[in-house]
């Protein structure tokens, strides 16, 4: 990344910090099958899954490692994108159904669930409201003109979800906060866990904070003073044993 600037005690020091390796938090000894796994994930390699171009691609080794962490049969992934869940359980060879909008499954709709089984696991990784607009159909998640409007139709998909998830089963929602001149700060993952929590679903664990490794914004320039998010965030909710979603 280039950086301007006019004082060169300022940039020697810009310099230094951007050259400085962070120092990991020691993780405690548990039984984990996955040791690595905690609240901070890094891997910049995102791993040989999915298609890279596609806009908003998510490195698989995310989902791989919760895979492995929680040993689901049968993953659901509604919203397929460039197909990087889908490719991960190809690998280790889990049963998934992978499908979105470009298959005509709208993730938003309840009567598109209608199938035969319940899921263990289900990932998700939803548009970013308007960070990223995919499809200008007017049931894409992504194009919805107000934040209102996007609130109240991924409401719809979380409890879509939680209708086929399985009791005691996990649905991971990876999502991100933005900003922008328009609406100012978005706060999606508050949103997100409202939202879950209206539905009947309660959170597993801690929240991932995942690493944004490839960001495209990495590598603009801005003349805006902000202070830059470089992360998103995993969440991972249980659908209770006894089922009050709805």
């Amino acid at each position: 990344m280039t950086i301007h600037v006019i004082n060169p005690h300022y940039a020697a020091r810009t310099q230094r910090a951007a050259n400085t390796t962070a120092v990991m938090p020691i993780i405690p000894r548990n039984s984990s099958p996955v040791p690595h796994l905690t609240s901070l994930y890094h891997f910049k390699d995102p791993g040989d899954y999915g298609d890279r171009s596609y806009p908003g691609n998510c490195g698989g080794n995310l989902i791989r490692d919760l895979l492995r962490y929680f040993k689901p049969t049968q993953v659901f992934d509604p919203m397929t994108g460039s197909g990087t869940c889908r490719d991960v359980c190809q690998e280790l060879t889990i049963e998934c159904l992978s499908t979105d909008l470009k298959a005509g499954f709208d993730a938003c709709d309840p009567s598109s669930y209608q199938f035969d089984r319940k899921f263990d696991f289900i990932w998700a990784h939803p548009p970013y409201w308007r960070m990223k607009i995919y499809n200008d159909s007017s049931k894409c998640l992504s194009a919805e003109a107000t934040l209102e409007g996007f609130n109240r139709r991924y409401r719809q998909f979380i409890q879509n979800c939680a209708s086929v998830l399985a009791p005691g089963g996990k649905f991971a929602i990876l999502m991100g906060d933005y900003s922008d001149r328009q609406h100012g700060f978005v706060p999606l993952v508050h949103h997100t866990k409202r939202l879950a929590f209206e539905v009947g679903l309660t959170q597993h664990c801690t929240d991932i904070i995942r690493f944004s490794h490839g960001a495209t914004s990495g590598y603009k320039s801005y003349r805006s003073s902000f202070i830059p998010g470089l992360h998103d965030v995993c969440m991972i909710f249980v659908k209770p044993q006894v089922d009050v979603c709805h």
